[in-house]
């Protein structure tokens, strides 16, 4: 899957996507509890999007990395296409 193939509300079975830079993490509370967000601008060949990360992907993540991104799900956010794993995605990151 390449970044040109996402559509809103669709599933995301796998992607290889560079990561060109991460944002600063926030905290949010939701009725499913508290945690961290931050955004990642992400690429391939085809285009550009945002990644969110949760929680402990935040530190795991950096720019200039390599990701993959399995089971996830693509929402649009203030007219962006965002990419998430959601609870039951996997986010790795590539050895360099």
């Amino acid at each position: 899957m390449k970044v040109s193939d996402l559509k809103p509300n669709a599933a995301v079975d796998r992607i290889e996507l560079d990561v060109e830079e991460v944002g600063e993490a926030r905290n949010f509370s939701s009725y499913k509890g508290n945690g961290n967000v931050a955004t990642a601008t992400v690429k391939d060949e085809t285009g550009t999007a945002t990644l969110t990360l949760w929680n402990e992907q935040i530190d795991q993540v950096h720019g200039g990395d390599k990701v993959v991104v399995e089971n996830g799900f693509v929402k649009t956010f203030q007219g962006k296409l965002q990419i998430t794993t959601g609870r039951q995605g996997k986010l790795t990151v590539q050895p360099k």
